[in-house]
């Protein structure tokens, strides 16, 4: 999608609330500006401390309960992904 915007006096941009809404930047939010061959602008994501510890924590109990954890057979541990933890 490209969209052209008009710079203000000060140099501020205005993003459209559907652009806003699109990528979910809210009042407040930081972005990202990355200068390439062009200007980039990212929504700086957040973290949810508690979910990621609680996901590493789940992680951590599947990798104890894995036998012969010296030498793994192949394909022993194709049903342990981090991945999947993060997935909804």
């Amino acid at each position: 999608m490209t969209l052209k915007l008009k710079i203000g006096r000060k140099g501020y941009i205005i993003l459209p609330k559907a652009i806003r809404e699109a990528v979910g930047i809210n009042e407040g939010d930081e972005v990202i500006v990355e200068i390439k061959d062009g200007i980039l602008l990212k929504p700086v994501r957040k973290i949810d401390k508690e979910k990621l510890k609680k996901a590493l924590n789940n992680h951590l109990n599947k990798i104890k309960n894995i036998k012969n954890l010296i030498e793994p057979k192949p394909g022993e541990l194709a049903k342990i992904h981090l991945e999947e933890e993060f997935e909804q």
